[in-house]
């Protein structure tokens, strides 16, 4: 707090020497800001910019109290609108340095780096600014650090996730291969079992057929007609005596 009442105090006390039509209002404002009336300064400083939206005195001393009352984009603004006057102007190094206090609240280590390494060239024998730029500096370093950090332990992420997805790939790719070769010894196993079993069954033989000589093919054919003739003469005497039956029958 000690840098930020000193960079204020010399705020109000040169507001008076850049007195235009505005001066009543930025009187004003000093006077309630020097009070701590934040918000009654920011009125009459307001006031004063409706006058003059150039104002140096205005502009700058609004950017104070609204970096007070803890909007830093608005007091950022208000910064860049006198972003060409203040510069070259005896609140150089001022100008600088509250830019490097609104870039530090907002965590913009790199720009408080550069508007506090800016303050002490206008200014070499500001303690304060000497501290910020070194504290900007540390800070900024402890932010690329971790950046740096957390793109490694993405890079990382990302290989392991590479090295997981790689791995599960070759264990399904294993796993499959195992289903095949197992499904494999299976049907190798069960070919086996089919062809063990056929050569378990005992081979039928082909029955043989009796083979017969010629003369003895005219013999039982001999005997078929022998008999076929028997059999033929016993019908006909059979017919005989039924017949003479029946005549012996009439001559009654």
């Amino acid at each position: 707090m000690k840098r930020f009442i000193i960079i204020l105090a010399a705020i109000a006390i040169g507001v008076n020497s850049y007195a235009q039509v505005d001066r009543q209002d930025v009187r004003r404002g000093n006077r309630d800001f020097r009070k701590g009336n934040y918000k009654e300064a920011e009125i009459d400083y307001r006031k004063a910019l409706v006058k003059d939206s150039t104002s140096l005195a205005a502009n700058y001393n609004l950017a104070s109290v609204l970096y007070r009352n803890n909007d830093f984009e608005a007091a950022s603004k208000n910064m860049e609108a006198i972003g060409e006057s203040a510069p070259s102007s005896k609140y150089a190094a001022d100008y600088h340095f509250n830019k490097g206090d609104i870039a530090l609240a907002v965590k913009d280590y790199q720009k408080a780096v550069d508007a506090f390494k800016q303050s002490l060239l206008e200014n070499p024998g500001d303690l304060d600014a000497k501290e910020n730029y070194i504290y900007a500096r540390k800070m900024l370093e402890n932010q690329q650090n971790q950046q740096n950090q957390q793109n490694q332990d993405g890079e990382n992420n990302d290989n392991k996730d590479n090295q997981d997805n790689n791995q599960d790939q070759d264990n399904k790719d294993n796993q499959d291969n195992k289903q095949d070769q197992d499904k494999n010894n299976e049907r190798q196993d069960q070919d086996k079992q089919d062809g063990q079993g056929q050569q378990d069954k005992p081979q039928q033989q082909p029955q043989s057929q009796p083979q017969i000589s010629p003369q003895a093919a005219q013999q039982m054919l001999q005997a078929i007609q022998d008999k076929e003739k028997q059999t033929q003469d016993k019908v006909k005497k059979e017919k005989a005596a039924v017949l003479k039956s029946k005549q012996k029958e009439k001559n009654w």
